[in-house]
């Protein structure tokens, strides 16, 4: 049996919630060694939060954030718990942890404390805004990052209010950011701190707007589903009342877009500046042209043509959709249906055990036996 990439990598988990569990979970899904480390009374809030099984109540957020790793709870106030944590950490490669900045040093637990035991521990920090700064002591979540990274103020309709993403965006990709960062980290071969912020993780993704503003004094305003670069981009509605999302960032594309609406030859749309010139005339074609057929009818045309399309799917299309199915990007573990891996590795693939476990389900063996399982 081939070993896991991570296999060996031992990681505790003092993180709560989305951000710093989802750190702890890409880890562990590609072998390594977590555990989680909860309060006793009460655990991670995520066990209560959100969708609940009808079979048993158990919540459905923390089986999938939480999968692969083994659980305790400890009292960090408590001395005999504090050891237990100690020898845990003596032997850690990586603490993840998302306190409020100061709260782990209040605990006696700072850095320069624990490299003190362990000079190669990888410390990755997840808070709202950082751990400086003016806003670094500030309660963080996802929307608060969301407003603030100039995601809100950019999403929406024309004319509208700033919205706010229908999903813990911040969390997932801050998740994504801290195991990258952990990794690189552990690649540097010394012990050091991660700095992971809410805020920062989603305004480097934002792309060039930071320099559109700087050096052009343009703000992107709010369009709905199009983009101010390109023409067309966005969701339409079809015949049968159902929608297709459809993208031309790229000439040749849009050639062939344009070409099946009616404008073949047409200077104007010739280039991504004449097509956003002309944003009005050639989004009231597409409007037409996906009126007038069916979802299906619509994509198999874009497909002839070579351009990018695809309906929309909701989670109910998506559990039978062929594409999913043979990619297995939805598995049930343990009875419940949850994603599959974040990404495939040929030669040392992941792999998901369990979902998330009860609360200091594993709790006497790691008291007793610490790493060992």
């Amino acid at each position: 049996m081939t070993a896991a990439a991570l296999a060996g990598l031992r990681v505790v988990d003092l993180s709560t919630v989305l951000a710093g569990p989802n750190c702890a979970r890409y880890l562990a899904d590609f072998g390594a060694n977590v555990i989680k480390i909860e309060r006793p009374d009460g655990g991670d809030s995520l066990r209560n939060m959100g969708w609940r099984d009808p079979a048993d109540g158990e919540g459905l957020w923390w089986r999938l954030v939480n999968r692969n790793k083994r659980t305790v709870a400890l009292d960090l106030k408590n001395e005999a718990d504090r050891e237990v944590f100690l020898r845990l950490i003596d032997e850690a490669d990586v603490l993840v942890e998302n306190f409020r900045p100061g709260i782990l040093e209040r605990l006696g637990f700072a850095p320069d404390v624990l490299h003190a035991r362990n000079p190669q521990l990888v410390i990755t920090r997840v808070s709202g805004f950082g751990q400086d700064g003016p806003y670094a002591h500030r309660p963080g979540f996802a929307s608060i990052a969301e407003a603030m990274s100039g995601l809100a103020s950019i999403t929406g309709v024309p004319g509208g209010d700033p919205m706010l993403p229908p999903f813990a965006l911040t969390d997932e990709v801050t998740g994504l950011v801290a195991a990258f960062a952990t990794m690189v980290a552990l690649w540097s071969e010394q012990g050091q701190v991660v700095d992971v912020s809410l805020l920062e993780s989603l305004f480097q993704i934002l792309g060039p707007l930071m320099t559109v503003w700087m050096t052009r004094n343009e703000l992107q305003p709010r369009m709905g589903s199009l983009l101010p670069y390109t023409v067309p981009r966005g969701v339409y509605k079809c015949a049968d009342g159902k929608f297709v999302a459809i993208s031309t960032s790229s000439d040749s594309i849009a050639a062939r877009v344009v070409k099946l609406i009616g404008f073949e030859g047409d200077d104007r749309f010739a280039t991504f500046a004449g097509r956003i010139a002309n944003r009005e005339v050639i989004e009231q074609e597409m409007d037409n042209w996906f009126a007038s057929r069916t979802q299906a009818e619509a994509l198999a045309i874009f497909e002839e043509i070579e351009a990018a399309a695809g309906p929309v799917l909701s989670m109910q299309d998506i559990e039978t959709d062929p594409h999913y199915v043979a990619r297995q990007a939805v598995v049930n573990i343990d009875g419940t249906p949850m994603q599959g891996l974040v990404a495939r590795l040929s030669a040392t693939p992941g792999a998901i055990k369990w979902r998330g476990r009860a609360k200091d389900e594993d709790g006497d063996s790691i008291r007793r036996n610490g790493w060992n399982e």
